[in-house]
């Protein structure tokens, strides 16, 4: 069973904005536009669809709430929009149910349509926290004054938690935690910028903060990267023509580092999904195990989850006692009810195998029993007992805090870094189809279970870290890695 990553809320500008050939750019202005009438119809089709299969819809917003956020979507498109548009009017609609599996985002069609409409773009990577901004990037390489570690307070006179909070509104995260929301900012803040603002700018008026702490403004224009000469072209087609049997280099999304000098394993994650996961872990544990490890670090800050048994794999080398999935796992119905036509295909597996591993209850509702009731037992080979530290922010989510869930109050274990994306009381996840909208061609998905991990725990926000380390721009400016090097003081302290 899986556990859907967290981080497809962003797939669509993941998509949207990878480089790809300069050609002539357009104005999000012109972008094909859609009927008003058959937007109504695309929200309508939306609201149905959640109301009958959404097993959290209103988890966190009561129904009167979300019937009050429909209307007002309904009233915000009183003429022709693009797809570009309307997908914030379905986003905004979408974040208020407060699940961070539950978002929508272009077809592969539309993305390849919207490439068209990259540049000119918001030239700043901004790294976001709370109400603070602080430059990681600018395009223009050469600014001497917009430099990784300065402080942004506005752009074009409105303040960042402004802006910040205008561009929440279109993100969806679990519960009420802000920390995915603020990590997701950051991995694409000028697509974000650009999804909610347009690019009605030429030039960026920013306000920041200078290197001796006085307030200042500057300006910088819109980014666009210049044609490529006519000469160059043929070149560049040559080049291009000749290395088509190079292979991009591969980023790993799983590592393992000893350090045999403080025996400690730096243990990093990207991911729960993927082939080859339970080699790389039953290996790793061996060699750690072999090498006499007293310290394992495991790095879960870009893990935004994957499958429920890699993450239980995991968490049976660390445990050190019997554990459960979650305390219920609930859907509404049994199959999958009105859907539009042309998500039939799509759906149909997911139908099924909700209708052959759920079982209806006395109490109502449909529930995976095993997740509910099963206990797993720790390993005893090549299982770990020494410290553990566990790395988290805001990108952890989904199947990441499922690992953590079972080690919180372990005396082994330390949690350090920020509150995770991912919800500390439950989420929606397991069994996640793709329902495309009929006229807008939108994509977005669908939770079918809702779980609870713990009962007991108060609901809406992530895991608190037992250790907190937060973003600051000095840390930025030098390009530290504040919460490792809080890990390996904890761990030179102890040796």
């Amino acid at each position: 069973m899986r556990a859907c990553t967290g981080y497809k809320t962003v797939l669509f500008f993941c998509c949207l904005f990878i480089w790809v050939p300069i050609t002539a750019q357009k104005k999000l202005v012109d972008a094909p536009k859609i009927a008003p009438a058959l937007l109504i119809k695309d929200l309508q089709t939306l609201h149905q669809v959640l109301q009958e299969n959404h097993p959290s819809v209103y988890w966190y917003t009561p129904k009167d709430s979300m019937d009050l956020h429909f209307s007002r979507a309904l009233a915000s498109v009183k003429d022709s929009m693009s797809a570009w548009q309307f997908r914030n009017v379905v986003a905004t609609y979408l974040a208020n149910i407060k699940c961070g599996h539950t978002s929508v985002y272009f077809s592969p069609k539309l993305t390849k349509q919207y490439t068209k409409y990259r540049f000119p773009q918001f030239p700043l990577q901004l790294k976001v926290w709370k109400d603070s901004a602080v430059v990681i990037g600018n395009l223009y390489t050469k600014d001497s004054i917009l430099k990784r570690g300065t402080i942004v307070t506005s752009i074009n006179q409105l303040p960042v938690s402004v802006l910040v909070d205008s561009m929440y509104r279109i993100i969806s995260t679990d519960g009420n935690s802000i920390n995915f929301k603020s990590q997701v900012l950051t991995n694409g803040f000028s697509s974000w910028y650009k999804a909610r603002f347009g690019n009605q700018d030429s030039v960026y008026q920013i306000s920041y903060i200078d290197s001796l702490g006085n307030k200042q403004t500057t300006q910088i224009a819109a980014y666009a990267p210049p044609k490529p000469k006519k000469d160059s072209l043929k070149t560049t087609t040559d080049t291009a023509s000749k290395s088509k049997s190079i292979k991009p280099v591969s980023v790993k999304k799983w590592t393992l580092l000893i350090d045999s000098a403080t025996s400690t394993a730096f243990m990093n994650l990207s991911s729960f999904s993927g082939r080859g996961f339970k080699k790389f872990i039953t290996k790793s544990f061996r060699n750690i195990k072999v090498s006499g490890v007293k310290n394992l670090v495991i790095d879960l800050r870009s893990n935004g989850g994957g499958e429920i048994k890699n993450s239980t794999l995991l968490t049976k080398y660390v445990s050190d006692h019997s554990f459960k999935i979650a305390d219920s796992v609930f859907a509404n119905n049994r199959g999958v009810r009105k859907i539009p036509f042309g998500s039939y295909f799509s759906v149909m597996g997911h139908a099924l195998a909700k209708l052959m591993i759920s079982k209806k209850m006395d109490g109502g509702g449909y529930h995976l029993k095993r997740y509910e009731t099963h206990y797993y037992q720790p390993f005893t080979k090549n299982h770990f007992d020494g410290n553990v530290y566990i790395l988290q922010g805001g990108y952890t989510f989904s199947a990441s805090t499922l690992f953590t869930s079972p080690l919180i109050n372990q005396k082994n274990v330390t949690i350090i870094g920020e509150e995770t994306g991912g919800g500390f009381y439950g989420n929606s996840a397991i069994l996640i189809p793709t329902i495309k909208l009929p006229n807008s061609k939108l994509l977005f998905r669908l939770p079918l279970y809702r779980m609870v991990m713990d009962k007991t725990r108060p609901k809406g926000r992530g895991v608190v870290p037992d250790i907190l380390v937060e973003p600051n721009s000095y840390a930025i400016k030098l390009g530290i890695d504040n919460k490792l090097e809080a890990v390996k003081k904890l761990i030179q302290q102890k040796n």
